[in-house]
């Protein structure tokens, strides 16, 4: 291994997405999970007045503040940490992941037959040092009738993902094109991600 390279990474993600698209690239990388006195939720709270993007970016920075602490306290081997933060935003209106089914339903209401962005940040720190890039892609849904979307709510895929889908799953179907990064919209660009971690030295 190349002198100060770093053979792996902790992601400070749930998301088994990123964890596909990691070790897409081959990047071996360990869990670094919030703990039962952790409030991970807290972090994702919206703040008054503040643009998609900046939300974006401030909760990206505070999820790897968070992990950053979780590190030192667990006093686990030293690794570049890696976070990352998705949301969708119809003009400056956010929309996050729903709390119930009707949430879901009208988020979704609200993206068919509209372009929509999706907004995706990744973080990584290393040493005293850390980095941010942004992602942005367009995608532009067709027309989906009410029926579609219960039986899509039904099947649970919404929950736990912003703007209420998964680029991945059945609502592909509705999708007519993008404009932007897949990875991205699944929750982890992927060019922006090995740039950062090409600055870090890591092996992948």
């Amino acid at each position: 291994m190349t002198p100060g390279a770093h053979d792996f990474i902790y992601l400070a993600s749930q998301s088994p997405r990123r964890r596909q698209l990691l070790e897409q690239l081959g990047v071996r990388h360990q869990l670094l999970l919030p703990g039962p006195d952790e409030d991970a939720e807290a972090l994702e709270a919206e703040v008054g007045g503040e643009t998609p993007t900046a939300y974006v970016e401030r909760v990206t920075r505070a999820k790897l503040h968070a992990a950053r602490l979780r590190l030192k306290a667990r006093k686990l081997p030293a690794a570049p940490i890696l976070c990352s933060d998705t949301t969708v935003s119809l003009g400056r209106r956010l929309l996050g992941k729903p709390a119930d089914a009707a949430e879901a339903q009208a988020t979704l209401r609200m993206l068919s037959g509209r372009t929509h962005r999706v907004i995706t940040a990744v973080a990584l720190a290393w040493g005293r040092d850390e980095a941010l890039a942004v992602n942005v892609s367009r995608v532009h849904f067709a027309s989906v009738g009410d029926d579609e979307i219960a039986r899509y709510v039904a099947s649970g895929e919404p929950f736990g993902k912003a703007g209420a889908y998964a680029i991945q799953s059945g609502a592909a179907a509705w999708i007519s094109h993008i404009e932007g990064s897949y990875s991205g919209i699944m929750g982890l660009p992927l060019y922006e991600t090995a740039q950062l971690l090409r600055q870090a030295r890591v092996r992948f």
